[in-house]
């Protein structure tokens, strides 16, 4: 699965694999959230992560309470707060769905000494990416809203692509 002739499986395992994911969890829709990966709870910009936090709580709590009207006989999950799945202020949004009791999705990418998932992303939906333009399809493909918080390139290269 190493070699140059297996990528387009690779390429195509990071599709297929979340996709199963979404559909098994019943995911509707997402809102992705961007922010520095460096913002601490305790920093001098605490206030962004407490924001976050705060605007991910209320965001999951509205999805929670809406009822799908397209004729699906299953109840889905609306706004499911998503964010790159590492610290800062992508676990902020992360931790605020989870404090509201709902699903939450990490799209982290598996790059050496950078960032590890944080713990406040449902196992299901915590998905680590080799290639960086699957992990950028997968936060546009089911978005119907982007929240973006100070960053740095990382954040601005995720808001420019999308």
């Amino acid at each position: 699965m190493q070699s140059p002739d297996s990528r387009p499986l690779r390429i195509l395992s990071e599709y297929l694999w979340p996709f199963a994911h979404f559909q098994d969890q019943k995911i509707q829709d997402t809102i992705v959230f961007f922010g520095s990966a460096r913002i601490q709870e305790d920093g001098p910009l605490g206030r962004y992560y407490n924001e976050a936090r705060e605007l991910a709580r209320a965001v999951t709590e509205w999805g929670a309470s809406l009822s799908v009207a397209d004729g699906c006989s299953e109840p889905r999950h609306r706004f499911v707060v998503c964010s790159g799945g590492g610290p800062g202020i992508m676990e902020a949004a992360n931790r605020g769905a989870a404090d509201a009791g709902g699903k939450t999705i990490g799209l982290n990418i598996g790059l050496p000494f950078e960032q590890r998932p944080n713990a406040y992303i449902t196992p299901e939906l915590c998905f680590e990416f080799h290639y960086f333009f699957m992990r950028k399809f997968w936060f546009a493909y089911l978005a119907k809203a982007l929240v973006v918080f100070p960053g740095g390139f990382g954040t601005l290269d995720e808001l420019t692509e999308i």
